[in-house]
């Protein structure tokens, strides 16, 4: 699936693609990913579903100016913007890592309307962000300055801890590919320095008010974003459904990738 078209946004150039036919499903993707992580999952899906791809500005395909902000308050104000671009009254919604606070604002704050959501592994509890992660938002302007090999074997080793099976080159080349270049390098360090806790902080409060049904899955060996979050987030969720997949890290889609295609067309086909 490709991302052939563009949304132009304050400047920003979001980057996307749309694919199949039916009930609309909109895909969005955490960090340090993209909408390649998600890419297969939609394609599959759209037999019986109009499946919709996005880079978040910063990120993957989309533009990566450094004088844009890329924090979760823009991403989430402009995913409800995209939505509405894309005239679409009440999608499916299914969000990984930091794309689940992304789609949590845009619903909480924008009102963004959803028909469902489905909330895989994702940033949506204090604290989050791994060990290097947090050392990173400490040390942006030191990291933005490494030689680029260095960069591409720390970016390598960083995302290889997102998965409990482990990566394939190929696998690997697919995540690292958009942060290799000097303006990817860049943008990497950027959008982590611009992390925030504060932004799900001012939402949580929040997750009990939400009326629309929700599925919260989780890999049971996510060593990023560990399980207890997600018994945390559907208790919080009124009337929230909670699967667990094991032999499954923080990259679900790409350790059991079967199983959360399952979990995903069983939820989607049960709200359509």
């Amino acid at each position: 699936m490709q991302l052939t078209e563009t949304f132009t946004w304050r400047g920003r150039r979001v980057r996307w693609g749309r694919q199949g036919s039916g009930p609309a499903v909109v895909f969005c993707h955490g960090t340090p990913w993209s909408s390649r992580l998600w890419a297969p999952f939609a394609t599959a899906m759209a037999s019986g579903f109009t499946t919709y791809l996005w880079d978040m500005p910063g990120y993957g395909e989309s533009s990566k100016a450094a004088d844009h902000t890329v924090s979760l308050d823009v991403q989430g104000e402009l995913l409800a913007d995209l939505l509405a671009h894309w005239e679409l009254d009440a999608p499916h919604v299914v969000a990984h890592d930091y794309g689940g606070a992304v789609a949590l604002r845009a619903h909480l704050l924008h009102d963004a309307p959803y028909a469902s959501l489905a909330l895989v592994d994702v940033v949506a509890l204090a604290p989050w962000g791994s060990d290097f992660f947090r050392l990173v938002r400490d040390n942006t302007d030191v990291f933005m300055s490494l030689p680029s090999a260095i960069h591409e074997g720390a970016l390598r080793a960083y995302i290889t801890g997102a998965s409990r099976r482990g990566l394939t080159r190929e696998q690997s080349d697919l995540l690292a590919g958009p942060w290799l270049d000097d303006e990817g390098l860049a943008a990497f360090y950027r959008q982590i320095g611009q992390a925030d806790e504060a932004y799900t902080d001012e939402i949580e409060p929040r997750y009990g008010t939400l009326e629309l049904p929700v599925l919260v899955v989780w890999g049971r060996d996510d060593t990023w974003i560990p399980v207890d979050r997600a018994d945390r987030l559907a208790a919080a969720i009124p009337g929230a459904r909670l699967e667990i997949i094991d032999d499954a890290g923080h990259l679900i889609q790409l350790d059991q990738p079967v199983r959360l295609a399952t979990t995903l067309q069983r939820w989607l086909a049960s709200q359509a």
